[in-house]
């Protein structure tokens, strides 16, 4: 890409973005969340105490909570089995992934359109 097209796509793109900025800024929700913040520092410097500290008032077993492990580690769903026949050979590979020496030579030798239409299961 040249210098003058890169110039002009990043141009673009930060005019979208400043468009969408000029959006978020007339957005009525955002203006009330930013008054609340705007509130709330305000009130947690009048009285000395920080975030934590409220979330310790609000709700004291925050803190002694273990925390909660994340829900997609390690329970990826088990890959299915597929079941390959040569009609050539009449030869039959399972395997659960593409990693076959098999399957890799027959790719290698057929294609690997042909060999994904040998799929019995």
């Amino acid at each position: 890409m040249s210098k003058l097209a890169e110039f002009r796509q990043l141009e673009k793109h930060l005019a979208d973005q400043l468009q969408a900025l000029e959006a978020l800024k007339s957005d009525a929700g955002l203006k009330k969340e930013i008054e609340f913040e705007t509130k709330l520092r305000a009130l947690l410097g009048e009285y000395g105490c920080s975030l934590k500290d409220v979330i310790n008032l609000l709700d004291p077993q925050a803190g002694r909570r273990a925390p909660v492990a994340d829900s997609k580690a390690g329970s990826r769903k088990p890959r299915q089995i597929k079941v390959y026949k040569n009609p050539h050979s009449g030869e039959v590979v399972e395997t659960k992934g593409g990693n076959h020496k098999t399957l890799k030579e027959w790719k290698a030798q057929h294609g690997a359109a042909i060999v994904e239409s040998w799929l019995t299961k």
